[in-house]
């Protein structure tokens, strides 16, 4: 086991060889910290990230293996001696209409989306409840905020349950000195659009004619395009990792913050419109 300097802190990022997880470890190595970097194949972070050093472990894991994943948490603890930061940002996005996706494709959207962090944190957290401190980042979407995307509903169903399980978590880890935050970024220019990232559904229904739109937006107008920029996400993490009382609810980008925006005077509109039928619904007192 290496020994590390109190001041460092080691980074557990899962989906490091390319986009944000990408950007973020390569900032997280250029300001001295470590970092156990998660891919499917090891060859994908050698590529992105060089030879392990010191402060450099990567780690070639299933994240749907609940194995795989407990041993990657127990050999970064063997090599750096503690986990500080938990970055669950590996995902990605599953097109189609609710009618059309088998249930093979919702399941498997949701494992990668959902239960793989779920992996990550049930052998994160024991560490980090011993050490009672860390900080968790859920990498969500805007869309995990704002859901109201024709098309997209596996994908942000799944943002939304990373949401909610980040809320929750929060609240229960706070009294081991723990924090949690979701982030929920605008459209990143990362390869999230590329075939590597993106699958459609293998079926697609004529009459669903604003989904078909919605993805041919997606493919043809925002792919390598989007206004959000990726290293500028990464510092933002860093930034709120190193704040005492870091925010829950983290939105990066000027389209998530104008989304978010909308959503709560949507909620807000209807929450006011409907107050007197729903506070009827009480037995009378």
């Amino acid at each position: 086991m290496q020994q590390q300097s109190h001041n460092i802190k080691v980074w557990f990022i899962t989906g490091a060889a390319r986009g944000v997880g990408l950007s973020l470890a390569r900032q997280v190595l250029a300001q001295g910290d470590a970092v156990a970097a998660t891919s499917r194949t090891l060859e994908s972070l050698r590529q992105a990230l060089g030879d392990d050093s010191a402060k450099l472990l990567a780690l070639e894991v299933d994240l749907s293996s609940e194995t795989s994943v407990a041993a990657a948490v127990e050999t970064t603890i063997a090599t750096f001696g503690r986990i500080d930061r938990v970055v669950n940002n590996a995902g990605y996005g599953q097109q189609g209409t609710v009618e059309a996706l088998t249930d093979d494709e919702l399941r498997r959207n949701f494992d990668v989306n959902v239960f793989a962090p779920l992996h990550v944190l049930r052998h994160a957290l024991p560490h980090l409840r011993q050490q009672r401190s860390g900080h968790i980042f859920n990498i969500a979407s805007i869309v995990g905020f704002q859901g109201g995307y024709a098309g997209w509903g596996s994908y942000v169903a799944s943002k939304f349950a990373l949401a909610g399980l980040t809320e929750t978590l929060a609240v229960e880890v706070a009294e081991l000195g723990i924090k949690a935050t979701v982030i929920y970024p605008g459209p990143v220019r990362t390869g999230f659009l590329s075939k590597d990232s993106l699958v459609l559904a293998k079926r697609a229904i004529a009459d669903y004619t604003e989904a078909q739109a919605s993805l041919d937006l997606h493919l043809d107008g925002l792919d390598g395009k989007q206004a959000g920029d990726p290293e500028k996400l990464a510092c933002l993490i860093l930034q709120a990792a190193e704040y005492a009382k870091p925010p829950v609810h983290l939105f990066a980008g000027k389209i998530a913050n104008a989304i978010a925006e909308e959503k709560l005077q949507a909620v807000r509109a209807d929450l006011d419109g409907w107050r007197e039928a729903s506070d009827a619904t009480d037995f009378a007192t």
